[in-house]
């Protein structure tokens, strides 16, 4: 299927590995020209590089921490105007709700929430000038189905969502959408992060953690960073302008729900 997107140009975070990368390589292979950030400059120049070889697209790298005044104001001069606009970064660490204090939630908050919310912000003025837009933001499941030990994600990807819903319908009547990919466990460092932590807690090996939660998938396995990078090119593409404000959930079946 051609996504009618070739030309446009998208800043993608988190982009040079795991799922932010497979969303940055969906949208190169649908003719985009990319923005690339992450914090690390050596692997996000690999990543970039690599794209550039197998997709012939322009791919600008800015190595900076999004979520920081001085990393976002990085980025967004390098990327002056974009199409697309894809956010996404690194949740907070798991827990018990007793450990965290005011200074993790705002941590939290300001990386999962507010980051995403300043680039909006900045992308949305240009995208309804030009009268066209897409707005993706890679959440969590924890939205619909919280998870015990997630709560300053949990916190802060709720917030996030709630300023989506409002903001989806204000933008829509000028040809931009917004948002939000719910990932369940994916074959990424965040999941190797996670069974790491049970595997610790309960005595196991790390791949025994792993089998344990693949085996609560229905698929029985984790996603894949390519199929997600797919469904975040569509959501990107010129056939998914009737999709506005939705939580789309890419979890195997994980989440029981009939809505």
């Amino acid at each position: 299927m051609d996504l009618g997107i070739r030309g446009r140009r998208a800043l993608v975070c988190a982009a040079s590995r795991g799922l932010g990368l497979g969303c940055a390589r969906a949208l190169a292979e649908a003719g985009v020209d990319l923005v690339m950030n992450a914090r690390g400059a050596a692997a996000l120049e690999a990543a970039a590089q690599a794209i550039r070889d197998d997709f012939g697209v322009q791919v600008t790298a800015v190595a900076a921490d999004i979520t920081t005044p001085e990393g976002r104001a990085a980025v967004t001069a390098a990327a002056d105007q974009v199409d697309i606009l894809v956010t996404n970064a690194g949740g907070p660490p798991p827990g018990m709700w007793s450990d965290w204090s005011r200074d993790d939630f705002i941590r939290a908050l300001d990386a999962n929430m507010l980051t995403p919310i300043a680039l909006m912000q900045w992308a949305l003025p240009g995208m309804i000038d030009r009268r066209w837009g897409r707005v993706v933001n890679i959440t969590s499941q924890s939205v619909k189905s919280p998870i015990p030990a997630l709560g300053l994600s949990n916190s802060a990807r709720a917030g996030l969502t709630g300023f989506v819903a409002g903001t989806s319908r204000q933008v829509a009547p000028q040809g931009v959408t917004i948002n939000n990919l719910l990932p369940g466990i994916h074959a990424t460092d965040r999941a190797i992060q996670l069974d790491r932590g049970v595997a610790q807690a309960e005595g196991i090996t790390l791949a025994e953690a792993a089998a344990r939660r693949a085996a609560t998938i229905p698929v029985r396995r984790y996603g894949t960073a390519e199929e997600f990078g797919a469904t975040c090119a569509f959501l990107c593409s010129v056939h998914a302008g009737f999709i506005v404000g939705q939580n789309i959930s890419l979890d195997g079946g994980a989440f029981v729900g009939t809505i």
